[in-house]
């Protein structure tokens, strides 16, 4: 135990340092045991004291306190808890361990502050861009342009209402990844066949394929159907979101590949594209609100910036994963799983 060794240490330094003096002046051995023997004892008496009083006695009260904080329990609970029997020990452990977690903490805060100013700051450019364009239509249209050249103010409305639309969209998906956060859009479980929406959604997305001239693919395997237990509607957003990605970012002349694999108590789905593809270093941000890897692109393909970010918050309230991999200049995978549902006997 820490304390006796403490106390002995202590006490034997001025029983020694006592009979040494002695010796020093009688010369006797037999004097020198007996002072070292009689001050050793005092000394151990007095330390024992002084330290259980003073000092370890504080040490456990403080390793009860740090003991109760990281429970979240009262502090006055603390008096009444039996302790371990080395505190000190304990206390120095506590307190790495205190301080690990505040350094997780701070580190934490600090990219919470980041994300913050960085969604301030493009949240801000997303709002300002439509409504700056808006506000320079009609002040064009109020100099007088609808006298003037009724075709040019006819092109200025129309412009200006997709403007509009596009703050709608803006809006509409913040409002939907907020309920997704705080729970309000629940998630309805319902088995239906995974094939069969992936057949709706490339149906329902062809004209926007061929106009980017990208070529939809999910092969004739996928015959058989594939029941999964999900929320139809929301995986059929997850589905368009991705494909509609794969649109942004693929090339002319380009493929949009659709697969799915069976995996134990899970099916996996493939989005695949072999577009611009994604630096390495952009994967791990690749799901956050309006974070774009190439902003100059993007801006011109439009969009909220939020359609990954929905993706994610549906997946993982669905309890699964998502994950994508990407190589520049050959194309990008995104992966999520869905919970299959198991055949009956």
């Amino acid at each position: 135990m820490r304390f006796l060794l403490l106390v002995f240490i202590n006490a034997c330094a001025v029983g020694l340092s006592i009979a040494c003096v002695n010796f020093y002046f009688q010369h006797n051995w037999q004097y020198f045991l007996f002072t070292f023997a009689f001050s050793f004892t005092i000394s151990f008496v007095v330390f024992y004291y002084l330290f259980q009083r003073y000092i370890y006695s504080k040490i456990k009260l403080i390793y009860k306190l740090i003991h109760n904080l990281k429970l979240g329990k009262d502090l006055k609970d603390a008096l009444g808890e039996k302790m371990s029997e080395d505190p000190i020990n304990d206390v120095e452990q506590q307190v790495r361990d205190w301080a690990k977690e505040k350094k997780k903490e701070i580190d934490t805060l600090k990219n919470q502050e980041r994300f913050r100013r960085e969604f301030l700051a493009n949240i801000s450019h997303e709002f300002k861009t439509p409504l700056f364009a808006i506000q320079g239509y009609i002040d064009a249209l109020q100099d007088g342009m609808m006298q003037e050249d009724m075709e040019m103010a006819t092109q200025f409305l129309m412009k200006a209402s997709q403007n509009l639309d596009r703050l709608t969209f803006l809006i509409k998906d913040l409002d939907e990844i907020s309920k997704l956060e705080s729970g309000q859009i629940p998630i309805n479980y319902q088995k239906f066949d995974l094939v069969m929406l992936v057949k709706e959604v490339l149906e329902s997305t062809e004209e926007k394929a061929a106009s980017h001239e990208i070529s939809l693919i999910f092969k004739d395997k996928y015959q058989h159907p594939m029941m999964v237990n999900a929320d139809r509607e929301k995986i059929r957003q997850v589905l368009v979101n991705l494909i509609d990605n794969s649109f942004k970012y693929g090339k002319a002349n380009g493929h949009t590949d659709i697969r799915i694999y069976e995996l134990f108590e899970t099916v996996l789905v493939e989005v695949t594209d072999d577009g611009i593809g994604i630096e390495e270093k952009n994967l791990p941000r690749i799901f956050e609100r309006f974070y774009r890897t190439d902003k100059s692109r993007s801006r011109k393909i439009g969009g909220s910036g939020l359609g990954l970010s929905i993706v994610k918050h549906i997946i993982e309230a669905h309890q699964q994963t998502i994950n994508v991999r990407s190589t520049e200049g050959v194309g990008t995978t995104f992966t999520f799983t869905l919970e299959k549902v198991k055949p009956s006997l």
